[in-house]
């Protein structure tokens, strides 16, 4: 049997599409650490966008080292993440120019 670390439970059905970018020059890692029964960490590096599928509910907590330690910098719920939302941020960029 296969184990996938990062996948929702089994008894989550109402899972999102979310995109996190790293626009920065530094190394991030990102994680949700507030769903039970998950575990969900990542490095993300500097101009990569991180595709992944989590609850609307989710919290992603968002890390970088800065002299030596590494600092929480961000926390975002993903449902501000979901791909839909960026297509609808992007539409409405384009229509403002």
């Amino acid at each position: 049997m296969t184990q996938i670390l990062d996948s929702l439970p089994a008894d989550c059905a109402n899972g999102i599409l979310c995109c996190y970018v790293n626009d920065t020059q530094q190394l991030k890692i990102a994680r949700i650490t507030n769903i039970s029964n998950w575990y969900f960490e990542r490095v993300v590096f500097p101009g990569e966008k991180l595709l992944f599928k989590a609850l609307p509910e989710a919290q992603l907590e968002v890390y970088m080292l800065r002299f030596s330690m590494v600092d929480l910098v961000e926390i975002t719920t993903c449902d501000r993440l979901a791909v839909e939302s960026f297509r609808a941020q992007l539409d409405s960029m384009v229509q403002h120019y």
